[in-house]
């Protein structure tokens, strides 16, 4: 336990660590003065992106796939459910929904009942990221054509006086960006010095943390294309403000979108929607076609990318040959002082064949302290090695990763109708009988080859995943896999495991979204071996 500390600790920034304690220790006072008059517009706000409704009837709400009839004032931090499902409930997300003008008056007394019942600071409401979500959300309302009724108007500038005293520098990531983003809001919804200090901090975050957070390669550093298209949004909602304020656009958020946008052209299954690395699932950022939209209706370019080839930054690769698309995680967990979303993903892989995912990582259902977490981030649950048991990255409770898997090597070949990927990783070089694991995949447009090769010494177990998505079916027969699609019985594919291995058929639940458990079929390749070891995995198309 004290090692797995040590191996969290020692990662993270001196500015970390100082903000973390300064964050336990110093509780700022509430500013409750008056607040300033609101600066209207002068030029035209773009309706934003729509969400799912999730107020479903007077104090009956639906967030993760989770109902709950609530009273209050009792029950904004209603016990007994994840506090993820409690900060969206103080997020205000259901006033951006596309059918909001619906519920207009609904939407109003939610806003002054929230109001009344969560006097500042206390609750969680008040912890900087639901803060920065609501003072987004309450302006977009406002925007919309709403009218903020006069306590929210005052509360909404407590708010901002609050987070500006309370920045997450202890997590940084995106949660650092939605606090900026909250401010420049506040900024410049109010008139006065006041609200330019708000713009002015936020803008100062954005000019430092973007250059860092937005890889050269324009993926989000943190590794998970949701939190990608998450950071990509807010980006977007900040150029549709300056817009409609008439507030010249810096120039360096132009170039940062234009990346980002490319990046998540390239990070997309045939289905259009995202592969599941890291923290990562549906129903939580928007779709990378209404970003495309929304993108292109406040100017920005969205062109197609060459979909066969790497980002060298983020770890990602996509090989395309015939029916096929392969993803592949070849890259860090993370960054080092930041690897919350992380999961043991490394070496996994997800593939498409004819627009329909077939071999997927199994999502996440929760972000709970527990068992459940804890399976969902561990090597397990991703298609890629496993050697005794072990999670290729330390990962643990729920944002935790400790020792961690870093990749040594990495080749690339991308010719005609063939593509290549190369890569080699030490996650599991603290074992006492130090290892390295080599997998390589070669894609041409009847198959796809596999190696793995572990190399260390003594006697090992070594287990092979391949998780399935719910639409597939497969069966075993004389240790070959038929996998076929269950509607139609349809043959996909053949799978050739290596001949020293046994073969198992197992079911796993497959999360799509936050709170859901969809049951699918999954294979374990298994073998004790004595070390150096190669396993050749074959799957040929139909």
């Amino acid at each position: 336990m004290l090692s797995r500390y040590f191996n969290t600790i020692r990662y993270l920034t001196w500015r970390q660590i100082l903000a973390r304690l300064w964050f336990r220790v110093f509780r700022p006072s509430t500013d409750l003065a008056p607040a300033s008059r609101r600066r209207m517009a002068s030029g035209k706000w773009l309706p934003p992106i729509c969400g799912k409704e999730s107020l479903r009837g007077r104090w009956r709400f639906e967030f993760l796939n989770q109902i709950q009839d609530l009273s209050f004032p009792g029950d904004w931090d209603p016990p007994g459910v994840p506090r993820l499902w409690v900060y969206n409930l103080h997020y205000f997300d259901d006033l951006k929904s596309c059918n909001a003008a619906d519920r207009i008056g609904l939407h109003r007394d939610l806003v002054i009942r929230w109001v009344e019942d969560n006097p500042p600071p206390s609750g969680t409401g008040w912890d900087p990221y639901p803060t920065s979500l609501r003072i987004v959300n309450w302006i977009k309302w406002v925007l919309a054509g709403n009218d903020l009724p006069p306590v929210a108007h005052h509360s909404l500038a407590v708010q901002a006086r609050w987070l500006i005293r309370r920045l997450e520098y202890h997590l940084l990531g995106n949660h650092l960006l939605a606090n900026a983003k909250a401010l420049i809001f506040a900024g410049i919804y109010f008139d006065g010095p006041e609200a330019e200090t708000w713009r002015q901090r936020g803008e100062r975050v954005l000019q430092e943390q973007l250059p860092e957070q937005i890889l050269p390669d324009g993926g989000h550093y943190e590794r998970s294309p949701m939190y990608h298209l998450l950071v990509l949004e807010d980006l977007l909602d900040l150029v549709n403000m300056y817009n409609s304020y008439q507030l010249e656009v810096p120039g360096y958020w132009r170039d940062v979108i234009e990346r980002m946008l490319s990046w998540s052209s390239f990070m997309r299954h045939p289905d259009g929607e995202i592969p599941f690395f890291n923290d990562a699932v549906f129903g939580v950022a928007p779709t990378p076609e209404k970003l495309d939209r929304y993108a292109k209706s406040l100017g920005f370019h969205v062109g197609d990318v060459d979909k066969n080839g790497c980002l060298s930054d983020s770890g990602y690769c996509r090989m395309m040959q015939g029916n096929a698309v392969v993803f592949v995680d070849c890259g860090a967990v993370g960054p080092d002082y930041q690897p919350g979303h992380a999961h043991a993903d490394t070496l996994s892989f997800e593939v498409s064949v004819k627009g329909r995912r077939v071999f997927v990582n199994s999502g996440i259902s929760t972000y709970e302290r527990g068992e459940k977490r804890g399976y969902e981030r561990g090597s397990t649950a991703h298609n890629t090695l496993v050697i005794d048991g072990l999670d290729s990255s330390e990962v643990w409770a729920a944002f935790r990763v400790a020792r961690r898997a870093r990749i040594r090597k990495l080749e690339t070949h991308f010719r005609g109708d063939t593509s290549f990927v190369l890569a080699e990783h030490d996650g599991y070089k603290r074992l006492s009988d130090p290892i390295l694991h080599e997998r390589t995949w070669q894609l041409d447009n009847v198959c796809l080859e596999i190696v793995d090769r572990v190399t260390g010494r003594g006697r090992h177990l070594i287990e092979l995943y391949f998780h399935f998505h719910p639409d597939v079916s497969i069966q075993e027969a004389s240790k070959i896999i038929q996998i076929s699609w269950k509607d139609s019985g349809d043959g996909i594919a053949t799978l050739y495991p290596d001949t020293n291995v046994d073969v198992s058929i197992d079911r796993y639940s497959y999360h799509p979204e936050f709170g859901t458990n969809i049951p699918a079929q999954r294979i374990i390749l298994r073998t004790t071996a004595n070390l150096p070891c190669t396993l050749k995995t074959r799957i040929e198309w139909l």
